[in-house]
Order: C-alpha cells, then structure tokens, then sequence
C-alpha cells in the first residue's frame, strides 16, 4: 500500500508543481499585455514630423511614375549573348558519350542531341577562330550536307553522326588549349 500512496502523492505533486507554473506565466503574459506608460499606450511609438511623411509621400509618387514609364516604353528584345564558347560547346559534345543507342531501337533522342551539339560546336568554332578550326569546321561541313542530302532522317546518319563527334572528340583532345 505504501507503494500506492507514495506514487499518488508524487502525481499530485507534479499537477500542483505545473499548475503553479502555469499560474505564474498566465499572470506574467497579462500583465505584459495590459502594460502602460504615464504618456499613453502609444507612447513607445517615435515622432515623425510631417515634412518627413511629405517626402516620402513624394518619394513613392516619383517612384508610381517611373513605373508607369517604364511600362509604356517600347519594350526590347535583350542582347543576343551569341554561340558560347567552344570548350562549353565540347563539353556538351563530350557529354553525349554517356548516352547510347543500339542499331535497331528508337535513337532519335540520342542521335538528334549528337546533331545540336555538334551544330553549337560549330557555331562556336566559326565565332571563336575559324582559321585555327578550319579542320573541324569542314568536317561538320561535310556532315551537313550528307545529312541534308539525304532523306532518311537521323537513324540513316547514324555513323556519319557518331563518328564526327568521335572525330572532332579525338582532334579537340590534341589540341587542350582549345578547351581548357
């Protein structure tokens, strides 16, 4: 029994212990709440002299009205950045050796972002310095125009597709400077 009454005993303890504790903080928050100073409830709250609210009403005025210019301006196109630069181009170009394709299988994804890579690379190379990439540059030449003679689309391309990239890969890890 003595088991018993010392576990009541600690139970009521521990209600007594946080009712107390409850008291005690419901009193501390109104007592916060209905706090007052001898210069009234807004008395915490600064002088503003009204030359200062009149600037800033000027201020916000100036600020609709450039807005409102802003909005009626004809509006451009922002500057074209131009083809990025070469060694971002091949890195893209590189890129393409993770994907794969069987002979055989639906290749369009695969084959079609080989075709815009090596489309960029070539923009690149032709902004950059086409006497230095002339090599390259006639390579991908030649692959334009097999692949625009041609009607069979990119799957018929496939090897003349894969192997440029592989050739120009090959030509750009000769020259590091170019990419680096």
């Amino acid at each position: 029994m003595s088991v018993r009454t010392r576990t009541r005993t600690r139970t009521r303890a521990r209600i007594r212990a946080s009712l107390a504790v409850t008291a005690v903080l419901l009193a501390t928050a109104t007592a916060c709440s209905e706090a007052t100073t001898s210069q009234g409830p807004d008395a915490d709250v600064p002088y503003v002299a009204p030359s200062v609210n009149a600037a800033a009403a000027d201020a916000q005025a100036d600020a609709a009205r450039a807005q409102e210019e802003a909005e009626e301006a004809p509006r451009t196109d922002p500057p074209n950045p131009g083809p990025e630069a070469v060694r971002d181009a091949f890195a893209g170009l590189q890129a393409t050796y993770y994907d794969s394709c069987e002979p055989g299988h639906d290749c369009a994804y695969f084959l079609g972002r080989i075709n815009s890579e090596l489309t960029g690379l070539a923009a690149s190379m032709k902004a950059d310095d086409p006497a230095h990439f002339s090599e390259p540059l006639k390579w991908l030449a030649d692959l334009d125009k097999a692949v625009a003679d041609d009607g069979t689309g990119l799957e018929g391309d496939r090897d003349k597709l894969i192997g440029t990239r592989d050739r120009i890969n090959q030509w750009m890890q000769g020259h590091p400077e170019d990419y680096r």
